[in-house]
């Protein structure tokens, strides 16, 4: 039994990363990694990224510094090794698998956990439909996983919050504004089903609401959070951040170009105009900068149609 590190060799924000593994199972994988920090965040299927500036203490922790070559033979005699082909059908496997736990921890006072679940499932469900592109479900993985980040830099993240990240847009048919409507609604009517406090549901559908602007007043903690969350991809690594507008230009493939170009210039425009364009401090140190430059840059490449729409 052992944990491994290969040598950092893999450039990205600002330094160099290396693969943190067990030749044993993912248990140990995972004990490992929190008792010395590393959030899971961090884990990529088989291993967790970690920066090079970690390795020392990981191996002063235990773990066993080894060549890349030595790490991968370990890894796929450990039978943990998920390889390439496989990645995006187990990635969904996971994810799916990740957010079901995640709907079933959540605390439902009085509500039958048969219901809970059912309830859980008809939401998943719709966050697979197959014309999503972006709001999909690795969009709320993400949203959820953003609120995590928020709650560990010390923001306040209410079950409220955490639920109207599930339900903010469950219903999604590309109607700006409707849809959230539509979203807020389901969200009252399946959560006072469930027995849940009333001002706690009423709350619920508040917050999925203000994503419709994503603009919460000043004193607000629990829209900040859940805004701040939900445009958390906007301060993504540029090509993370260019998949992201890809995939919002697929949902609106029934737009022609110039409309298309126009309306989300506006939305950028919009975006831009939020001074500072996150409502929490932790959104501001993790996102701001690089999503001000990421929005800014896509703004500019949709060319005189963006200027235009001004």
């Amino acid at each position: 039994m052992a944990i491994l590190v290969d040598p950092p060799r893999w450039p990205a924000h600002g330094t160099v990363w290396a693969h943190l593994v067990s030749d044993t199972s993912l248990d140990e994988l995972h004990a490992f990694a929190r008792a010395n920090g590393v959030p899971l965040r961090a884990f990529d299927l088989d291993h967790y990224d970690v920066p090079a500036e970690r390795i020392p203490e990981l191996v002063a922790s235990g773990a066993f510094a080894v060549d890349g070559r030595e790490l991968l033979v370990r890894l796929r005699a450990s039978g943990l090794r998920v390889r390439g082909a496989d990645r995006p059908a187990e990635q969904t496997r996971r994810r799916r698998a990740n957010l079901v736990r995640r709907w079933d921890e959540i605390e439902h006072d009085g509500a039958p956990p048969g219901a809970w679940r059912a309830l859980g499932e008809e939401l998943l469900a719709r966050w697979e439909e197959p014309h999503r592109r972006y709001h999909d479900v690795a969009h709320l993985a993400d949203v959820l996983w953003n609120l995590d980040m928020l709650a560990e830099d010390g923001e306040e993240v209410r079950r409220a919050v955490v639920l109207a990240a599930w339900f903010h847009d469950s219903v999604y048919d590309g109607v700006p504004g409707t849809d959230e409507e539509r979203s807020a609604a389901l969200a009252g009517r399946a959560l006072a089903d469930a027995g849940l406090p009333r001002p706690e549901v009423a709350e619920v559908s508040r917050l999925v609401l203000l994503t419709a602007t994503h603009a919460p007043a000043s004193a607000d903690r629990a829209g900040a959070a859940l805004c701040d969350a939900d445009l958390g991809v906007l301060g993504a690594p540029p090509p993370r951040y260019a998949a992201y507008a890809a995939a919002v230009r697929q949902e609106y493939a029934h737009v022609a170009d110039d409309d298309f170009r126009r309306g989300r210039a506006a939305v950028l425009r919009a975006l831009l105009g939020h001074v500072p364009l996150y409502a929490t401090a932790a959104g501001r140190e993790r996102w701001e900068s690089r999503a001000r430059e990421n929005v800014a840059a896509e703004l500019a490449a949709l060319g005189g149609a963006g200027r235009a729409a001004g």
